[in-house]
């Protein structure tokens, strides 16, 4: 369907290299961005064929004879090479809706979405459905572009993706089999405008369902419940404090429809949020089949995400975490739950437009507050409003130096951000690998 046509990709990250690399084989690529110091991946890409223009004028190089624009889910709507690009009648779409419309026939394609554990349920629910001997794929936005997973992809196999709001913001076509929506939670509003717009968006992950497609909805979250109550879809619904739901907790076990599926000391990852989290990953697999007995397994082996709240070092009985995953307040707000001694928590990064009140009533084990970035002195000033004490810097590498100064033996040392990474780092990936390269270094 790309044979021949001009292709306009926006954005060097991970997805347009990789749409790029895939459409060059049979259509006309040009890859823009405004900057990029990777020379040797320049050379990679210009050896395949692809136009690659590093500028920051990239709207003057669209014009009509461009077929598509593959926009990097990061890059805003109103951005002016877009805007462009709709005024000129040029659909405008992303990496992932590029993949699915070339996937194989039958593929059963799984979306899991949501504020907050979309991560942590993509992998586990990875993991059971291989374990189980299922010919199972991951990726999406962990990282993994789909038009990477392309040429192993075969006839009949099952797709595991995570899908972000911003991919959803550009996909047409896509449609899932099983989508799952963990929840809601007031983020993205830079990108959204308003908390209403980014939860419509969110429903993109039930286009073009019938009764025939499956949604596993958050049954505690009156928000999910609210905004899903008139898609199509057969529904059902997890919520760990209420029976009535399909899938619940009781007793300290899970239970699916009545069926005891496994003892909450199964599990591997421990809390609350973690326990929804493998709560939808069991309803998913139960629609493969999957018996008690693999599920079991599974989660004793699955011992959590990277970023996500991932132990790094004890130095001097000081503990250090990396959950640079949590680019919101309430992602920080699970990680403050996991820990009962006193943390010195790292906050900050890019100024999205977010309050920090909701925070309130969960820093309680913060003993002081270390921020930097963008959002240093908003944060600075939620604390002293709060009377948190607050230390503020420039970096993630002051941060974690000073939180190692002023620490005590039995502390913890938390990155748990709240924020999204852009303004000092490519990706919360990236902040998490320089989180802990900084305490390795620690003396």
């Amino acid at each position: 369907m790309y044979k021949n046509k001009n292709i306009f990709i926006l954005g060097m990250g991970r997805s347009g290299v990789a749409a790029s690399k895939l459409l060059c084989k049979e259509a006309h690529v040009l890859l823009t961005d405004i900057k990029c110091d990777d020379y040797e991946l320049i050379r990679e890409l210009e050896s395949l064929g692809i136009n690659v223009v590093i500028t920051d004028n990239q709207a003057e190089l669209l014009d009509e004879k461009f077929d598509y624009v593959v926009k990097n889910p990061a890059i805003r709507a109103d951005n002016e090479t877009v805007q462009k690009a709709k005024k000129l009648g040029i659909k405008v779409i992303n990496e992932m809706e590029i993949a699915y419309t070339l996937l194989p026939e039958k593929v059963q394609v799984i979306g899991i979405t949501g504020s907050n554990g979309k991560t942590t349920t993509t992998y586990i629910t990875y993991e059971i459905l291989k374990l189980a001997g299922l010919p199972v794929h991951v990726g999406g936005n962990l990282g993994i572009p789909v038009c990477d997973l392309l040429s192993k992809v075969k006839t009949g196999d099952i797709l595991v993706l995570e899908v972000s709001s911003h991919q959803l913001a550009d996909l047409d076509t896509f449609k899932t089999d099983i989508s799952v929506l963990t929840n809601f939670s007031e983020v993205h509003l830079d990108m959204f405008g308003t908390y209403d717009n980014y939860k419509n968006n969110k429903l993109k992950i039930f286009n073009h369902h019938t009764k025939k497609d499956i949604a596993i909805l958050n049954g505690h979250d009156p928000e999910v419940i609210a905004k899903t109550k008139n898609i199509p879809s057969t529904k059902l619904y997890f919520n760990s404090l209420n029976e009535n739901a399909d899938c619940y907790i009781k007793d300290d076990k899970i239970w699916y429809q009545a069926e005891n599926i496994c003892e909450l000391s199964d599990i591997r990852i421990k809390g609350r949020h973690n326990y929804e989290n493998v709560m939808c990953a069991i309803m998913v697999a139960k629609q493969f089949g999957v018996s008690n007995d693999i599920i079991k397994e599974a989660l004793d082996n699955f011992g959590g995400v990277e970023h996500r709240i991932e132990f790094v070092r004890r130095i001097n009985d000081r503990e250090f975490y990396n959950d640079s995953k949590a680019t919101n307040n309430k992602s920080t707000i699970v990680a403050l739950s996991a820990f009962d001694n006193p943390v010195i928590l790292l906050l900050g990064g890019l100024d999205r437009g977010q309050s920090f009140d909701e925070l309130d009533g969960h820093m309680d084990k913060v003993k002081q507050v270390i921020c930097y970035g963008q959002t240093k002195n908003k944060i600075a000033e939620y604390c002293q409003s709060r009377t948190i004490e607050v230390t503020v810097v420039e970096n993630l590498e002051e941060a974690v130096k000073y939180a190692y100064n002023i620490s005590e033996a039995g502390d913890t040392i938390l990155l748990s951000p709240a924020c999204a990474s852009w303004d000092q780092f490519s990706s919360f990936e990236q902040r998490g690998e320089k989180f802990k390269e900084i305490v390795e270094h620690l003396q």
